[in-house]
């Protein structure tokens, strides 16, 4: 006897055959779709807004600490660490657990982490408190992951540009709201050594609120959560090793690492030394040296988007060849503007230099993660993990090379910066997919029978 056909499962916005959407709209709620971008995007920006909370606020704690510049550089250095091996092991967490659960945990996991900022009395303290929270940037694989799951082909570059973007701005928000809850502190009586203390208690509650709101509402799959439709297969699901041992062998994931180095991870970097620089260099006071930070990080809120929507707007006129011929155009401009930058001698030049440089280095970013989801469909954790790593890489060889001790001034270290941008781009050129081509040759004519299930077609 036959099985009872499974009555399929409707859905608000268009889906494709895998019910994927295929149309994308930032301002609807429609489940499970809209719902899961908005959990994604909102659980990162409390990610972001906790890891760069400290900064803004670096000013008063080395005061109370009496923290060397090292021993700030270093800081920044171990947050990137954490990120780095976070990122690396969430990918294959994401494939196995889905990206709800291991989002929401990983949240919950590091707020104990941010209150712990609150109670440090030493520069060691300090140093290992930032590398702990570094961990909850991990996030950023389940966040792109997720939309990857949730949305078609012809928009995945822009749902992966906005939900990433958007909550990116959580490094730009936080450069500005830390000075302002630290100065309502202040204004209550209390005494400042006390006040930055409790101001770790916002970020580190607005994390967990989001955790607990994914756990809540959110949706792995179109079609359930990833346990659930994972355990509908004929096939024999990967195990761990496998998965992993697939995406380590893609190099495209590894030169993709490469230039998510020299975008994200050059705009990290740039979110842990921005509001100092203009602090000291400008002779700014706290408030206005946070604001001026801030234009960097919430130019994420279109920049990054920008880059997604262009990739994908590419993509459909040239294929694979417009996703990497932008990919590389744009962040070669990024990188001329960050040279740029370190050369401006006065602060209203700096400012619009600045303001420029993040539009391109953002956008570069949403280029990236506009090719990552096309490299191996059945590795697609591993691939978001070793790219979002190159990120936290980048961020490290960066601190560590150009803004560790005082070995080349703050302006001569954003310049160099900026021509390491433009060389580690080149390799950009030797991407190529068998089936779609590469930025100078065509799709192979002759295609193996069996074919990597990451080699499909960009426009489906």
């Amino acid at each position: 006897m036959e099985s009872a056909q499974v009555k399929p499962q409707p859905f608000s916005l268009p889906v494709d055959d895998e019910n994927k959407a295929t149309v994308f709209r930032p301002f609807s709620l429609a489940a499970p779709h809209m719902r899961a971008f908005h959990l994604a995007w909102l659980s990162l920006f409390a990610c972001f807004f906790s890891t760069f909370s400290i900064p803004p606020l670096i000013a008063v704690i080395r005061q109370d600490i009496k923290l060397t510049d090292r021993d700030i550089s270093n800081a920044g250095v171990a947050s990137f660490l954490g990120s780095i091996f976070s990122r690396l092991a969430f990918g294959p967490i994401c494939d196995l657990f889905g990206p709800r659960l291991s989002s929401a945990a990983l949240s919950l996991l590091t707020v104990p982490a941010v209150l712990a900022a609150s109670l440090v009395t030493t520069p060691l303290e300090f140093i290992f408190v930032r590398f702990l929270i570094g961990f909850c940037l991990a996030n950023f694989v389940a966040n792109q992951f997720w939309m990857t799951s949730m949305f078609s082909g012809c928009v995945v570059g822009v749902a992966n540009g906005v939900a990433a973007g958007w909550a990116n701005t959580g490094s730009g928000v936080t450069q500005l709201a830390m000075p302002l809850i630290y100065t309502w502190i202040m204004n209550t009586g209390i005494q400042s050594s006390t006040a930055w203390r409790l101001s770790f208690i916002v970020p580190a509650m607005f994390q967990a609120a989001t955790a607990v709101l994914v756990l809540l509402y959110g949706q792995d799959q179109p079609g359930g959560q990833h346990i659930q439709r994972s355990s509908g297969r004929n096939h024999k699901q990967e195990n761990a090793y496998e998965v992993l041992a697939h995406g380590l062998k893609n190099y495209r994931g590894w030169i993709l690492g490469l230039t998510y180095g020299c975008s994200f991870g050059v705009e990290l970097t740039v979110d842990n030394i921005i509001a100092q620089y203009f602090y000291y260099r400008f002779d700014l006071n706290l408030q206005v040296a946070g604001a001026v930070a801030a234009c960097f990080g919430l130019a994420n809120i279109f920049s990054r988007p920008a880059g997604g929507v262009l990739s994908d707007k590419m993509a459909r006129r040239y294929g694979i060849r417009g996703r990497l011929w932008s990919l590389w155009a744009v962040l070669t401009m990024a990188g001329l503007l960050c040279f740029l930058l370190g050369r401006a001698d006065s602060l209203s030049g700096s400012v619009l230099l600045m303001c420029a440089f993040s539009l391109f280095v953002q956008a570069a970013s949403g280029l990236t993660f506009g090719v990552v989801p096309f490299v191996s469909k059945s590795s697609l954790g591993v691939i978001s993990g070793m790219t979002g790593s190159g990120g936290t890489v980048g961020a490290v060889v960066t601190q560590m090379l150009l803004f560790s001790g005082s070995k080349f001034s703050k302006q001569t270290s954003i310049s160099l910066m900026g021509l390491m941008m433009i060389v580690f781009t080149l390799p950009v050129s030797s991407l190529y997919f068998p089936q779609e081509g590469g930025m100078f040759c065509g799709p192979s004519k002759a295609l193996p029978s069996h074919c990597d299930d990451g080699y499909h077609h960009l426009l489906g």
